[in-house]
């Protein structure tokens, strides 16, 4: 055969191919849903298909499609993760559609239907049945899963109205605590389904107003603001104890779990959400605790569809959202009995391992083991990986320009935590290692060499500082005095050999929840950026709900990966002894180090950029904040463009994580009255955003 006929032959192959790619390949939604599902990443399907993970974002986009030969693998892959991810069945048709639009009903129909009629029809008397109420006329995706047809959660009046999402009110029992959660259980319907096939379905979350509390025999103010439970002798501690009810050890508080012993397959845990009690932080949640029920129940179930259901403060939820997307553990077959047995996740944290010495806080056991209580770790001693606080003085040449204008990277840790490659696996000691930019760990090797212009900070300390001698590193930080051209010789190491790409889908769940927000509230991505600036000054106002729903995702990422270190509690607690967050998978100081150091190092890379190209410094840093003298308020007045466009590499105006959005402008005098009343350690980065000395962080 001639290679004409060859070369003909091929191309009539890929024509059939085409011809058969619309009934071959799901619609892009479901490539999405197939591959999250299965906890993989974009950039592990990008590398099984050998292509760009930018490819991956299109084909699930359904700006471009899959061409042969990948075509074919990428139709393999999918198959193969449909048969092991079903989606859930949809609802009969004759049934009605939970949270849907409510239509009209005569008073004939209202007797008999599980819905009641519309707002301007009779409503017929309570029963002791539960029955379905129209609240508002607000249409919502309705659930893929019957059992949790009314949705994630409730939100429990006084008056016995359960509010919950997509405009659904039910009635319920509220003679007693006991009573409430086997309706919760029973009839209720609440809950969401697993984010991951070997994950466990979130449990039903019941939002307790204080009219509710009041109803249930519960105080209105929780008196032990320390242990921040009820006594254990409380007549309603008794009467779930009668009830055969458990609590956790954290007992009844303003987040509280009340179970019973697994029956079989079936969970039996209802949630609570204690208001008047403080469960939603008004720096996490805003005004949330504020707002009338209705409001509250589309805020929280806004939270849980985009993100999870909530289980606590922010900083837990988004915690329990790593475990949600990577469980620890899978169902295998066990070779011997044939049975079901449980299996370490690969790619996950499987157990709670020891971390290193420098790596841990002060009051560790490693720690304490190692030097006297009171020993000032030096830097040689202890891993110092957190975010930016630096400043310097103006120029002369900064101090003629009118204006000083801060940015603000968007979700800074959750872009930083994009594609980061995290240990998995203790850490294991090695001398004088070769240093490997693909090993997550922890390096003591000396960066104090290294000199670049006093203008900008040091992107190896927190201060901005140079080292002084040999220090402690996460891995990206080692790995960008690589990329300036400098040589390293680490001298010892923490290195983890199993190590994975564990926050990908963490990540992309937030930035989905942060970018379908944000477009809610009229900021989308590819907005002109005139018009991106003009609608992030309004976002805020456009919708209170939805602006705690925002603040809530950016409380998320901060939060969780604070808590991947979290310290010792008071009550008892003595520098040396273990405590509680000891024994969770999740509590890894490394992975948060090397999340800040990613994150410091971005923006020094950014800054840098600025810096060669357009002679720009920034006189103030406060972590994901950077503050410019400018010639006109404006981020546009002082940003550079090439060819039109933003300077590549640098600071881009954009909703998207990693780009950055304008945080405040002051004058030069007012940024030189700070400095000369507070003095050099004054931060104006910290003020920049409202103009007055709080003494707290006005930033993201």
């Amino acid at each position: 055969m001639s290679d004409e006929q060859n070369g003909l032959f091929a191309s009539v192959d890929a024509l059939l191919e085409q011809a058969a790619a619309p009934d071959a390949l799901p619609v892009p939604a479901e490539r999405k849903r197939l591959r999250e599902a299965a906890g993989l990443s974009q950039d592990q399907v990008a590398n099984a298909l050998n292509v760009r993970r930018e490819t991956v974002t299109g084909w699930e986009a359904g700006r471009t499609e899959p061409r042969p030969p990948r075509r074919a693998a990428y139709i393999r892959l999918l198959d193969g993760l449909a048969d092991r991810f079903p989606a859930s069945e949809p609802f009969p048709d004759s049934a009605p559609r939970p949270g849907a639009r409510l239509s009209v009903v005569s008073q004939s129909q209202a007797s008999t239907s599980c819905f009641a009629p519309a707002a301007d029809t009779a409503v017929p008397a309570r029963s002791p049945v539960t029955t379905h109420r129209p609240m508002a006329q607000t249409t919502a995706v309705p659930p893929s899963d019957a059992r949790f047809a009314n949705g994630p959660l409730a939100v429990v009046d006084g008056d016995g109205s359960a509010y919950c999402t997509g405009g659904l009110v039910l009635d319920c029992p509220l003679t007693d605590l006991p009573t409430l959660v086997e309706w919760a259980l029973r009839e209720a319907h609440l809950g969401a389904a697993r984010l991951h096939r070997s994950g466990k379905d979130a449990d039903p979350l019941i939002v307790l107003t204080a009219s509710a509390v009041q109803r249930l025999g519960l105080p209105a103010v929780l008196e032990d603001r320390r242990g921040l439970r009820l006594p254990d002798d409380h007549p309603v501690i008794k009467q779930l104890t009668k009830s055969h009810w458990k609590l956790t050890k954290r007992g009844f508080g303003p987040w509280a779990r009340v179970y019973r012993t697994s029956d079989g397959a079936r969970r039996q845990c209802v949630q609570f959400a204690v208001v008047p009690w403080g469960a939603l932080d008004t720096r996490s949640w805003g005004t949330a605790h504020q707002m009338e029920p209705a409001e509250l129940a589309r805020l929280l179930g806004t939270y849980a569809t985009r993100v999870l259901t909530p289980c606590g403060s922010t900083a837990v939820t988004g915690l329990e959202l790593m475990t949600a997307l990577r469980p620890p553990t899978r169902a295998v077959k066990d070779p011997a009995g044939g049975g079901w047995v449980s299996a370490p996740m690969p790619g996950s944290l499987t157990e709670a391992v020891e971390c290193a010495p420098p790596e841990a806080p002060d009051g560790h056991p490693a720690v304490a083991a190692l030097y006297p209580r009171f020993h000032q770790r030096t830097p040689d001693q202890v891993l110092d990986e957190e975010a930016y606080q630096w400043a310097r003085p103006l120029t002369d040449a900064e101090c003629t320009k009118p204006y000083v204008v801060g940015i603000d990277v968007n979700m800074a840790f959750a872009a930083a935590a994009n594609r980061l490659t995290v240990g998995l696996s203790a850490p294991v000691h090695v001398h004088r290692p070769a240093f490997d930019a693909k090993l997550p760990g922890s390096w003591l090797v000396d960066l104090s060499h290294i000199r670049l212009d006093e203008r900008l900070p040091s992107p190896f300390t927190p201060h901005g500082e140079r080292p002084t001698g040999p220090a402690w590193y996460a891995t990206p930080t080692v790995a960008y005095a690589v990329e300036l051209g400098h040589p390293v010789t680490p001298l010892e190491a923490y290195l983890r050999y199993e190590h994975g790409p564990y926050l990908d889908a963490w990540y992309t769940r937030l930035r989905d929840a942060y970018i379908t927000t944000m477009a809610d509230l009229g900021v989308t991505p590819g907005m002109p950026e005139e018009q991106f600036l003009a609608a992030m000054a309004i976002h805020q106002q456009t919708d209170p709900v939805l602006a705690a729903v925002l603040s809530a995702v950016k409380a998320s990422v901060k939060g969780s990966i604070g808590k991947l270190r979290e310290r010792a509690r008071s009550g008892g607690w003595r520098p040396g002894e273990v405590w509680p967050a000891l024994a969770r998978p999740t509590w890894r100081p490394d992975i948060r180090a090397a999340v800040i150091a990613s994150a410091r190092t971005n923006m020094h890379r950014k800054m840098l950029k600025l810096a060669h190209h357009a002679d720009l410094y920034p006189v103030a840093i406060l972590s994901d904040c950077a503050v410019y003298a400018s010639d006109g308020p404006s981020p546009l007045d002082f940003l550079p463009y090439k060819d039109g466009k933003p300077l590549p590499g640098g600071f881009r105006l954009g909703v998207s994580p990693g780009m950055v959005k304008h945080e405040g402008t002051q004058s030069v005098l007012w940024a030189e009255g700070l400095l000369e009343e507070y003095g050099p350690d004054v931060n104006i980065a910290r003020h920049i955003k409202t103009g007055t000395v709080s003494g707290q962080d006005e930033g993201e």
